[in-house]
């Protein structure tokens, strides 16, 4: 099945969904460059026809690649989030972009009470790309409260995992959580003349999509079994770290569904899934 049949059977699945679903779906979405954020290509128009046949969440909690911390994990409090642009050398088009939302203050203190030992809440972030520049695509309305939630850089790939099951009751509360990484990022190997895929990228990004269809979380957890196809696929693994998140919010009744299957610029993959019920 060719990728443009696949994202219409995915989109009509979504609009089978009740407005008010018994638990929302989940999402991980390659974000990639940032200037897909003011783009019109495959991935942009993909994120603008998930977000229109999703059920309108309550509220969004973003899981960015690009909000790491170093000994906790916080949560943004804040009614007002600011737009982060956490990037340079790129045109001011890009910076010129904003993402107008409001925050989720009940939301993100409904987040902390479901790991009150690990997670703090602050108020000092906002929304980083790896957020908004989605959303300006998926949610252009910028009309759903948005929070972030940020990844400890310091634990271990367990660590997100186990955190990410606690958090599995915000389904049922009407969130959409979103999981915002890459599952190959290697921006050392990175080529911007739209060359071929490396063959490395490749491989990892079979092997991770194929644990994915077996639900072996497992396989993905343990990120140090990948050895050095692992560490080429992801010199430093922060944007790795989401789909951990993606994993553990996963219930025992969901089925997943990918889109945009394509390596970008030679080594980031834009692969991006969502789990949804099998009962639709």
């Amino acid at each position: 099945m060719n990728a443009e049949l696949n994202l219409q059977k995915l989109v009509n699945q979504l609009q089978q969904l009740p407005r008010l679903p018994e638990q929302m779906p989940v999402l991980f979405v390659g974000h990639g460059n940032p200037m897909n954020a003011i783009s019109d290509n495959p991935f942009t128009q993909s994120w603008h026809s998930i977000g229109n046949a999703l059920p309108k969440p309550k509220a969004i909690l973003s899981v960015s690649a690009h909000w790491l911390t170093h000994g906790n994990t916080l949560v943004h409090a804040s009614k007002q989030p600011q737009t982060i642009h956490d990037f340079y050398g790129f045109p001011e088009e890009l910076f010129a972009q904003k993402y107008p939302c409001s925050g989720s203050p009940e939301q993100a203190h409904q987040t902390q009470k479901l790991a009150p030992d690990i997670i703090s809440e602050t108020d000092e972030w906002g929304l980083d790309h790896g957020t908004w520049s989605v959303l300006l695509s998926m949610f252009p309305d910028a009309d759903v409260p948005v929070y972030q939630i940020s990844i400890d850089y310091r634990k271990a790939p367990p660590f997100h995992y186990q955190l990410a099951q606690r958090l599995q009751d915000l389904r049922k509360r009407g969130v959409l959580v979103i999981a915002s990484g890459n599952l190959v990022h290697n921006l050392q190997k990175l080529q911007w003349n739209n060359a071929e895929p490396f063959d490395w990228a490749l491989e990892f990004n079979q092997i991770v999509k194929e644990a994915l269809a077996d639900f072996d979380d497992q396989r993905l957890v343990n990120f140090s079994n990948f050895g050095a196809l692992g560490k080429m696929a992801h010199p430093s693994y922060d944007h790795y770290l989401p789909l951990l998140y993606a994993l553990g919010l996963r219930s025992q009744q969901d089925e997943i569904h990918f889109f945009n299957n394509v390596i970008d610029m030679s080594s980031v993959s834009m692969l991006s899934f969502i789990y949804l019920p099998r009962k639709v």
